[in-house]
């Protein structure tokens, strides 16, 4: 456990690690991933974790070659486990370095002991950051993709039991022609599948280049070091050092915007369809959920509103990480540093979406007569009755796609 000096593990509330005054990163103002699973994997703790397990990663792929001990190889492991770095006091350090590498080799060379000379042998700074990100997102990702998984599952429960549900469907905000909420559902299920499929194939390579890229600290030895280092610490081993080259960071935030979108989707049409002129849906219901501080007889659509809170910010988190791609010469001056916020909150508010939507979908209450009353009113205005066109069909055909992605 890594101490933090505030506390026995120096969690907050919700796992999370402390803010620069000590103080735990609740998620106070981003509720939608304050408490999750993927808010704490992405958190100080979950960084700081990452970063030791890189370098112990790194010892140990050095001891398979034979370029250091095998016996300081494990006593790295063994400091990169221990109880013995002050979280908030590395942050506050890492100020005179501009990164929090520099200070964390200080400490583990400290706690390492003899084999402290072995720590971080030939890496650079970027190398740990860099290989600490893709063990974050990779971590990260497999509860993203769990919580996408069961919103899969409840979407295609929700499209299947209302194939054949007639409403009204909408165009510019107003009443078309009929469809079925059982298509609606399929629509959502369809985004959600391909996003989550475009998520999936994005790799996540180790980073490994040395000071300027050309891994000279391992001689002859530097491609079987890179194999290595990327099978020790169970991520890809990549064609070359990506200092400059942020292809793999920028995928994967472009993926989980991609994602984060297909969920705001969800929430925006349960907002809509949950207004008092049209209630057609409902959020399940739960003490003191959607409660409001001024009129006690509203119950707001909290879920939804949260989701597409995560959904608006995403993109704007992801221009940071795309702009940095422009970092220059062999090494970032500044680009690579203005991306860690930026893509750490891609993957706390797009992993809190998904379990949020997960929530919200599961009892999400459905009122088929009121959609049929709403669809009688455009009824009148049409003259006839028209009916749903191929909207069944679409919604099997949306549901074998489904099923075909799960075999």
């Amino acid at each position: 456990m890594v101490s933090d000096g505030h506390g026995s593990d120096g969690r907050g509330p919700d796992g999370h690690g402390s803010d620069e005054h000590g103080q735990p990163d609740a998620g106070l103002l981003s509720p939608v991933r304050a408490g999750t699973a993927a808010g704490a994997a992405a958190g100080d703790r979950a960084w700081l974790r990452a970063m030791l397990d890189a370098e112990a990663a790194l010892a140990r792929a050095q001891a398979r070659l034979g370029l250091v001990p095998p016996e300081a190889a494990a006593a790295i492991e063994r400091a990169a486990r221990a109880d013995g770095i002050d979280l908030v006091e590395l942050a506050r350090r890492a100020r005179a370095a501009g990164n929090p590498v520099v200070p964390l080799v200080a400490d583990l060379r400290r706690l390492a002991g003899s084999a402290g000379e072995h720590v971080h042998k030939g890496a650079t700074s970027q190398d740990i950051i860099d290989t600490a990100a893709m063990l974050v997102a990779s971590r990260s990702r497999a509860i993203l993709r769990a919580d996408l998984d069961r919103v899969l599952a409840l979407l295609a429960a929700l499209a299947e039991r209302h194939r054949d549900t007639p409403m009204a469907g909408r165009t510019l905000g107003r009443q078309a022609l009929p469809i079925t909420f059982g298509l609606k559902a399929a629509g959502w299920l369809t985004g959600v599948l391909e996003a989550r499929d475009r998520l999936a194939s994005v790799r996540l390579p180790v980073q490994l280049g040395g000071a300027a890229g050309t891994l000279d600290a391992f001689g002859d030895r530097a491609l079987e070091m890179l194999r290595a280092f990327a099978e020790e610490a169970g991520l890809a081993e990549p064609v070359l050092p990506w200092h400059t080259r942020r292809t793999p960071v920028a995928e994967l935030a472009a993926a989980l915007a991609l994602t984060a979108g297909s969920l705001g989707k969800i929430a925006t049409d349960v907002v809509l369809l949950a207004q008092s002129e049209i209630d057609e849906v409902a959020e399940p219901a739960a003490p003191g959920r959607g409660g409001s501080s001024a009129m006690p007889h509203k119950r707001n659509p909290a879920l939804a509103i949260m989701i597409r809170s995560a959904a608006l910010q995403v993109p704007t988190y992801t221009q940071v990480v795309l702009a940095a791609q422009a970092a220059p010469l062999e090494r970032p001056a500044g680009e690579w540093h203005a991306e860690w916020q930026p893509f750490r909150e891609c993957l706390r508010l797009t992993g809190g979406a998904a379990a949020t939507t997960a929530e919200m979908l599961d009892g999400l209450e459905v009122f088929p007569g009121r959609m049929r009353a709403n669809l009688d009113d455009l009824l009148m205005v049409l003259g006839a009755e028209p009916g749903p066109g191929a909207a069944p069909d679409l919604v099997d055909r949306a549901l074998a796609a489904y099923r075909g992605s799960v075999r």
